[in-house]
């Protein structure tokens, strides 16, 4: 009745009941792009291509997870907002690299603005590589109707320019909408998928193909994995820090305690998101070898979503990446010098130097816990397939990689709409009888 009741209370706030409709308004434009077919591509035999396992259905398959079934039909948005999270990480490194990218990073709003739009001709350079790359295979296998220049000049374009509003959808949720809309967008497009697969379960179960204890081991395992994400991604370690009294003023400022926390998973979803837009790549030019010369073909077929490979490149990708995203979220330096100069101090910890490797301490301690935990999940769903010896593969429900952004996106949502509701009085969504113990206070 409470959660029910706080549910109601998102939409008594006029700025968040119009972020909330806005976002809602822009996924169902995003979902009605799904039944809008490229012209010329013979979606049938396509969809039956996809149906089976291996070979070029496998990274097909693996892509579609993302796009929510856009790849499957050959939409406008088959290629999802995947060309606008490889530029963004190529983006980031360059920033890494290149001095002046990287002083316009240090710009504040205006160099964040000019990298932005360099970031912007970099997504529609990665969709016109991708989807001429997915043209020719398609045509390899026999999938384009009518194969010509023209043609393929039309896919090229049809496939660039729906990623390009793909992408634009997202920065008008992140504007005027509610969460981050490239998370949103992902969002939309893994949550779609977990209808097909409960279906699938469930015909297979009807159809005597998979053992009903098989299908009820299922639902715990998914249950069991979603609620360890939430757990784990709640998690975090709390640092006493300790302020010391002056006087500024006539006035007596410090005095008081307060903790720095640090989370489990500082990095967030960010890391497979990112491992797997790099996978994609050695994924998709195998591919493509393999339909010219069958001695790639093996290892293609492990190089697939779910191979052995793939799933050890996975593993280590996701640790890297982890640890690369914790050293640019949290430098520990800058925190230092920040609590030194604000006259605080980490109890039995001298200021600057020693506090600063404290601080490196605790996030190379923290962070690799974050790090094993979330390549842990990219390994658990092949070894519950291999474990069940399923019939037919669940990309979506029995994924860790897209449970991990489901729950991770919709706790961000989730804390997002929970300020706007503290903020008008009313008790927390994610947490209630907040506001009735800071009244007692």
């Amino acid at each position: 009745m409470v959660l029910l009741r706080n549910f109601l209370n998102m939409f008594n706030i006029p700025e968040l009941r119009r972020k909330i409709i806005f976002t809602l308004g822009i996924l169902v434009i995003y979902r009605l792009g799904n039944h809008i077919p490229v012209i010329g591509i013979d979606i049938d035999k396509l969809f039956q291509m996809m149906s089976q396992q291996g070979g070029l259905s496998g990274i097909f398959s693996y892509l579609d997870l993302f796009s929510g079934g856009n790849l499957r039909q050959c939409t406008l948005f088959a290629l999802g907002i995947s060309p606008y999270i490889t530029a963004s990480i190529m983006m980031q490194f360059l920033s890494l690299s290149i001095p002046t990218l990287e002083q316009l990073s240090k710009e504040g709003e205006y160099g964040r603005k000019i990298i932005n739009q360099y970031q912007r001709y970099l997504t529609v350079i990665v969709a016109v590589v991708q989807s001429t790359g997915f043209v020719f295979l398609l045509e390899r296998y026999g999938l384009v109707i009518d194969p010509w220049f023209g043609s393929r000049v039309l896919f090229v374009i049809s496939l660039s320019v729906g990623t390009m509003f793909v992408m634009w959808l997202g920065e008008q949720i992140s504007l005027f909408g509610i969460g981050n809309g490239t998370s949103m967008i992902i969002f939309a497009g893994i949550v779609a998928r977990f209808p097909d697969d409960i279906i699938k379960v469930i015909g297979g179960i009807q159809e005597g193909i998979l053992d009903p204890i098989k299908g009820i081991f299922l639902l715990i395992v998914v249950l069991a994995i979603a609620a360890a994400i939430v757990f784990l991604e709640k998690g975090d370690r709390k640092v006493p820090v300790q302020y010391s009294r002056r006087v500024v003023g006539g006035k007596m400022y410090g005095g008081q305690s307060t903790y720095i926390p640090f989370k489990i998973n500082p990095s967030g979803v960010m890391p497979v998101i990112l491992a797997s837009a790099m996978l994609n790549i050695p994924m998709f030019i195998l591919t493509m070898l393999a339909t010219r010369w069958p001695y790639f073909k093996a290892l293609s077929e492990s190089f697939a979503a779910g191979g052995v490979v793939y799933s050890i490149l996975d593993f280590v990708l996701i640790i890297c990446f982890s640890f690369f995203y914790t050293a640019l979220v949290f430098n520990p330096e800058e925190l230092a010098d920040n609590i030194k100069k604000g006259g605080g101090f980490i109890p039995g910890i001298r200021p600057g130097k020693q506090t600063a490797d404290f601080f490196s301490y605790i996030l190379t301690r923290i962070g690799l816990v974050g790090a094993l935990y979330l390549a842990a999940l990219a390994l658990v769903p092949g070894i519950i397939h291999w474990l069940l010896a399923m019939p037919f593969y669940l990309s979506g429900i029995l994924s860790g990689t897209a449970l991990l952004i489901v729950v991770g996106v919709a706790n961000e949502t989730a804390a997002q709409i929970e300020s706007y509701l503290i903020e008008h009085r009313y008790e927390g969504f994610l947490s209630s009888g907040r506001l009735r113990g800071r009244g007692m206070r």
